[in-house]
């Protein structure tokens, strides 16, 4: 986000076997080789707020936002671990895509596993494994801006869901289809993340853990959490002129 600070790591939900927290893109998980420099972390940032160890349950990579999940102990930590092995936990992204994605899908592309290359104790990666993501596209938009051959841009804003949880699946499933995401550095095209970086003033990854529904580790019962769109992400929204599409909840207007 240009000339901007990272947003704060926000608590959207927390009780006795829980917390749940709106992570900022540009935070990373925990220490981690992809960035040895890096000195801010959302597990130390969590355990610092709440004045307690907490447990992740999940992933989401640095340059994504969005709903991030926490037990508050072993026990917690063990039956939503379980529960997202059992395919009970659903997950709802926002992205913005190049060009013109179809009305609605299902990517079935196996993707073998990625390993931190600068870390020395990886070990060899497995085969490929099986990944799924199901995805609807909820608007499109084409700007009389030249990128490469064409006269105009296109793109579009999607809403996927992850059937299987492969690192960067969503990324390099929509590099698959040709048509990746906006700001992806690692599976994107340049030209497209300048374009955005210059004209929206946007230089994060256009891709929003929306909403995330579990059964409650302590009662059973199913709990949905929403978070917002940051500031970036949400002005882009409404310049765009998509906002109608998208839930007041999660553009954090309610």
């Amino acid at each position: 986000m240009t000339g901007r600070a990272m947003e704060p790591l926000t608590l959207l939900l927390r009780d006795e076997s829980i917390a749940v927290f709106n992570k900022p893109a540009g935070l990373l998980l925990h220490r981690s080789f992809i960035d040895r420099h890096e000195k801010r972390f959302a597990l130390q940032m969590a355990r610092d707020l709440l004045g307690q160890r907490v447990y992740p349950v999940h992933r989401l990579d640095k340059p994504t936002s969005g709903v991030l999940l926490f037990a508050l102990s072993r026990d917690d930590a063990a039956r939503l671990t379980a529960s997202f092995t059992a395919g009970e936990v659903h997950k709802r992204y926002l992205a913005v895509c190049r060009g013109i994605v179809p009305p609605s899908g299902r990517i079935d592309h196996t993707l073998l596993e990625e390993q931190d290359r600068a870390d020395p104790y990886r070990q060899e990666g497995k085969g490929p494994q099986e990944a799924i993501t199901d995805y609807c596209r909820l608007a499109t938009v084409e700007l009389p801006f030249a990128i490469g051959r064409y006269p105009s841009s296109r793109y579009s804003l999607v809403e996927t869901a992850p059937q299987t949880g492969r690192r960067h699946q969503i990324r390099r499933h929509f590099k698959h289809i040709f048509h990746p995401l906006v700001g992806d550095v690692n599976y994107g095209e340049g030209r497209h993340n300048r374009f955005f970086r210059e004209e929206f003033d946007c230089s994060r990854l256009l891709l929003h853990a929306a909403e995330l529904t579990f059964p409650h580790p302590a009662s059973g019962l199913v709990q949905t959490v929403t978070a917002p769109l940051d500031e970036t992400f949400s002005c882009l929204i409404q310049r765009l002129g998509w906002q109608d599409v998208l839930p007041k909840q999660w553009l954090g207007t309610i």
